[in-house]
């Protein structure tokens, strides 16, 4: 419904406002103002009963959002932080940040939608116009301005008054160093838990893929197999933060291929054990290059070399891999030796 279709009588009555005068272009100025369009009525200025329902709809998208909070409340202290769920197509995914992520994202949304819907529909929209003015204050305000800061910093006694002055200056410095203080709140410190991962001496190398310990003669030459440590279990709630660094890849090469001495002195009968955390961003590596002896990282191509140390020969990785010291058992079966000797992965060479 346009305003053409109303009676003169059911509009709304003219505003007292400002257009702005049209101009002619001319000499002086030669790009005239065309002045503000007329303005059209919108239904709700019209029918006080599409205001009610526009006022009813904003009411609900803000009702909307309150009981949103309230979910994400309720969310927050009931829901298990290890529980998952499937949700087509993402897979599986932890229950309470779904959870949290859809009553926030619609706790947020519709404040957002019931602002703008009631500034559209409710709000005026009557086009203001407001001559524009020099924003500079006259010479004489603004030395008034200066002559009065001086005068009261004079009288203060802030430039006199050092110990009051370095005291105020210190107190200001150091109060926001509270709020800082309530971030420790955040989390758990990580202390040295980056320098050292599950493996230590004695410990069996359990291969992923059966669950069995691993004998020498389970690796064949030229093969490569993934390993975890004894003990770690997938159930175990810290299961994915300990096999990010845990993870293990083993191959077994020719003694008489191995370059590098301490690879060499650190195997058993040519099996060696690295790391299989890329130094570059921390991506798993998982393909192997048996003639060359290269391991390659799927996500930037970082290649390594599990012959000659594990030392990188292409790609944007900065550091070699970390191998593991490994030996036999008394029952025949690999076992670590001790933990890596330096950290593994990225984060604690990106971070010093």
């Amino acid at each position: 419904m346009s305003s053409q279709d109303i009676p003169e009588e059911n509009l709304p009555a003219a505003q007292d406002h400002a257009h702005g005068s049209v101009s002619v272009a001319d000499e002086e100025t030669p790009f005239a103002d065309p002045g503000m369009p007329p303005h059209e009525h919108r239904a709700q200025d019209i029918d006080e009963r599409a205001a009610k329902r526009s006022e009813r709809a904003v009411a609900l998208l803000f009702t909307i959002s309150m009981l949103a909070t309230l979910g994400f409340i309720a969310s927050y202290v009931t829901i298990p932080h290890d529980k998952s769920i499937f949700v087509f197509p993402i897979g599986h995914i932890s229950a309470l940040n779904f959870a949290l992520g859809l009553t926030l994202g619609v706790a947020l949304f519709c404040i957002g939608a019931g602002a703008v819907h009631w500034a559209r529909t409710l709000m005026s929209d009557v086009e203001m116009v407001a001559e524009r003015h020099p924003i500079a204050a006259e010479p004489s305000v603004r030395a008034q301005v200066f002559d009065d800061f001086r005068q009261g910093a004079a009288e203060s006694g802030i430039g006199r008054r050092k110990l009051i002055r370095n005291t105020m200056f210190g107190a200001l410095a150091l109060v926001p160093l509270s709020g800082v203080m309530l971030l420790r709140d955040l989390g758990p410190l990580p202390h040295n838990s980056l320098r050292h991962t599950l493996w230590a001496k004695g410990k069996l190398l359990v291969n992923v893929n059966t669950n069995e310990p691993l004998r020498p003669e389970d690796v064949a030459v030229g093969s490569l197999t993934f390993a975890r440590p004894e003990g770690l279990e997938e159930t175990d709630e810290d299961f994915q933060d300990q096999i990010a660094k845990a993870a293990l890849m083993i191959v077994r090469l020719l003694p008489n291929d191995i370059k590098d001495k301490q690879e060499l002195a650190w195997s058993h009968e040519g099996i060696v054990a690295f790391s299989k955390i890329c130094t570059h961003v921390g991506c798993p590596i998982s393909l192997y290059e048996q003639q060359t002896h290269h391991v390659l990282c799927p996500c930037h191509q970082s290649t390594f070399d599990l012959s000659d140390g594990a030392r990188v020969i292409f790609g944007p990785a900065g550091h070699a891999l970390p191998q593991l010291r490994i030996g036999v058992n008394d029952e025949g079966y690999l076992e670590a030796l001790g933990d890596f000797a330096e950290p593994v992965g990225p984060a604690f060479w990106e971070r010093g």
